[in-house]
C-alpha cells in the first residue's frame, strides 16, 4: 500500500509541495505527516486553528492541508525555535501537539544529517532524504494532548483604521500617530529622484 498523506498519495503530496513552496522541502514534507497525524487524533467535525512553533517551512504544510492559514488568522506562529505544531479545538482550547522525535532520528541517517544539519547542502543527497522520509512516515513524530492557553493566541483586532498624515495610506489607528512604516519601519529604499519626491512612482497598468 502506498504512503499517504491524508488524502493524498505520497506523489501526489509531492506535487503540491513543489507548486507551493516552489520545490520539494523535507521540511514542509515531513509537516505533512505531522498535519496528517494531529488531524487523525481530533474529534471529527470540530472547528479548529493551528500554532506553529517555527516560520521554517512548517507553516507551509499546515497551510496546504488545512483551512488554517496565515492570512485568515487562524494560523498562529510562535516562534519557539522548535520543528512541530498544534491543532486545537477552538471552542475548548484542547488540541493535539506534534513534534519531531530526536531520538526516533536515530534510525534514519539521512533526515537526521539534514535536520541537525551535520552535512552541507553539497553534502546532502534530496533524493535520499525524501526515501527516508517516505519509509519513516510519522514514526519519527512524538505527540502529546495540549490546553492552549487562550492567551496566548488571541488575534490581534485592527481597531479603528485612519489615514497617516505623512504618506496618506490607511493603517491601523492604535499604532500611533503615523504609520509603522514612517516611523522608521519601512523595509524599502526611495527609488525615485529628489526632483521627483512626492509623486507616487506608480507603475503603469
Amino acid at each position: 500500500m502506498d504512503t499517504c498523506i491524508l488524502d493524498h498519495t505520497f506523489e501526489e503530496y509531492l506535487e503540491i509541495v513543489t507548486r507551493f513552496h516552489g520545490g520539494e522541502a523535507p521540511g514542509v514534507i515531513i509537516g505533512g505527516f505531522m498535519v496528517d497525524l494531529a488531524l487523525r487524533n481530533l474529534p471529527d467535525g470540530i472547528l479548529y486553528d493551528a500554532i506553529c512553533e517555527t516560520r521554517s517551512c512548517l507553516p507551509d504544510a499546515i497551510q496546504i492541508l488545512t483551512p488554517c492559514t496565515v492570512g485568515n488568522g487562524w494560523l498562529k506562529i510562535i516562534p519557539l525555535g522548535r520543528f512541530a505544531m498544534s491543532l486545537y479545538n477552538k471552542q475548548d482550547y484542547h488540541g493535539i501537539r506534534v513534534f519531531m522525535d530526536a531520538e526516533k532520528l536515530e534510525a534514519w541517517q539521512e533526515i537526521k544529517a539534514w535536520f541537525f544539519k551535520l552535512k552541507t547542502k553539497k553534502e546532502q543527497a534530496r533524493e535520499d532524504i525524501i526515501r527516508e522520509i517516505r519509509e519513516a512516515g510519522a514514526s519519527i513524530l512524538g505527540s502529546h494532548p495540549v490546553n492552549v492557553q487562550p492567551e496566548a493566541v488571541i488575534k490581534a483586532h485592527k481597531g479603528i483604521i485612519r489615514v497617516c498624515p505623512q504618506c496618506g495610506e490607511a493603517y491601523p489607528s492604535d499604532e500611533g500617530g503615523l504609520c509603522l512604516a514612517c516611523r522608521g519601519a519601512n523595509p524599502y529604499q526611495p527609488v525615485n529622484t529628489p526632483e521627483q519626491a512626492g509623486k507616487s512612482g506608480e507603475i503603469a497598468s
